[in-house]
């Protein structure tokens, strides 16, 4: 099972290569799109369908097999490299398209890069070893699924300084917005289980960005989910306590 898993997640990657989404699978199988998504998510392809999904990509079933040889991926940059992502605007917009799947006419096409400019940021993060420049201006991203930012380095301090306040300056009251907060008095135990619940959901987000990238970019929008949970009393509440009153969260056991 483990197998085919793998082999219908590079067949998702695939199509998202060469631009071809659910609708067009459907056309070229007679199905329709609702079916489609019901083989792919529940991983029952015959020979004979995995031979014509292939056959819509100019591909052999062998060349989807031997795709699934694990390829070096980058896991975190430098200190450096996040340096010289933050120094650039453009920069860190290209990369983030990147990561985000975005193909060269598609950047180009939303944002005010001219080509030349938009190839010559392509060509740092390919030297970055962010993504792989390919003829034609193809982009192969080559980060991986585990990608993370460094801790308290320069992109998450770009985060908290330039982007946090931003993405809170809002009502919350708009379609596709949702803001919850909640407080209380939890034990240890009962906010590590929450914790735990918090990094599923947010594994939850991922696979749903997974699974997305198969749709057309007019049908995808830019989303950003912000999880925070820490044992925290207002400053006005805190310095009314008296001194004896005063409470320090346990430590991790060893």
């Amino acid at each position: 099972m483990a197998q085919t898993s793998a082999i219908v997640s590079e067949l998702k990657r695939q199509l998202r290569s060469h631009g071809l989404t659910y609708q067009d699978v459907a056309q070229a199988l007679e199905l329709s799109e609702a079916s489609v998504k019901r083989l792919f998510s529940d991983k029952q392809f015959s020979l004979k369908r995995l031979d014509q999904i292939c056959t819509l990509m100019g591909m052999e079933i062998s060349d989807l097999v031997r795709k699934l040889a694990p390829e070096p991926r980058v896991e975190q940059l430098t200190l450096e490299q996040e340096r010289e992502l933050v120094s650039d605007a453009r920069l860190l917009l290209t990369a983030v398209c990147a990561m985000n799947r975005w193909q060269f006419d598609e950047i180009h096409r939303n944002y005010e890069l001219p080509e030349t400019d938009l190839i010559r940021y392509l060509a740092r993060l390919d030297r970055m070893g962010v993504v792989e420049l390919l003829p034609g201006n193809r982009i192969k991203l080559l980060v991986s699924h585990d990608f993370t930012w460094q801790p308290g380095g320069p992109i998450q301090r770009f985060f908290e300084t330039e982007v946090q306040q931003d993405f809170l300056k809002c009502r919350f009251t708009q379609p596709g917005e949702l803001r919850l907060f909640v407080s209380g008095m939890l034990s240890p135990q009962s906010n590590e289980s929450v914790q735990q619940k918090l990094k599923r959901l947010a594994l939850e987000f991922r696979h749903c960005h997974e699974e997305d990238l198969a749709l057309p970019l007019d049908q995808r929008f830019g989303v950003s989910l912000l999880m925070a949970m820490r044992p925290w009393e207002i400053d006005a509440f805190a310095s009314l306590r008296r001194p004896e009153a005063g409470k320090s969260y346990p430590g991790p056991t060893r």
